[in-house]
């Protein structure tokens, strides 16, 4: 299958979990409607399909919503094949993704080291957060 198309499926498979998701289609307590699908990688076989989850909660709640989309990985694997016509259905694994929660982090702290630093910096991120 050619690059773009897996691409564009691994694209479809995101908001297709996605909604899921959202709408809380998927019955166990673990998944949280605060996970959200960074990314899907389809291998070029079409056998297995790797699902990046992350969120703002905690890691341990992460963790366990991974864990619970992980179980639930037969249904939703079900719905969304009824919806697609594809040949052969990838098998999907759910990973916890921290990227998103470190680049927000390391944000926070250049936020942090420039109000130490003082100057103008100080200001405009006090006037920031005071209109938030």
């Amino acid at each position: 299958m050619g690059e773009y198309r897996l691409v564009r499926l691994g694209e479809q498979l995101r908001d297709e979990i996605s909604q899921l998701i959202l709408r809380q289609r998927i019955k166990d307590p673990r998944v949280s409607t605060f996970l959200n699908v960074n990314r899907v990688e389809v291998a070029g076989d079409l056998k297995y399909a790797k699902v990046y989850v992350s969120s703002f909660l905690s890691e341990a709640q992460v963790k366990k919503g991974v864990e619970g989309l992980n179980s639930a990985a037969g249904f939703i694997q079900s719905t969304i094949a009824k919806k697609l016509t594809i040949r052969q259905f990838p098998k999907l694994t759910f990973v916890a993704d921290t990227g998103m929660k470190a680049g927000f982090d390391m944000v926070n702290r250049l936020n942090r080291l420039a109000a130490e630093s003082g100057g103008s910096a100080d200001g405009a991120s006090t006037e920031h957060a005071d209109t938030e």
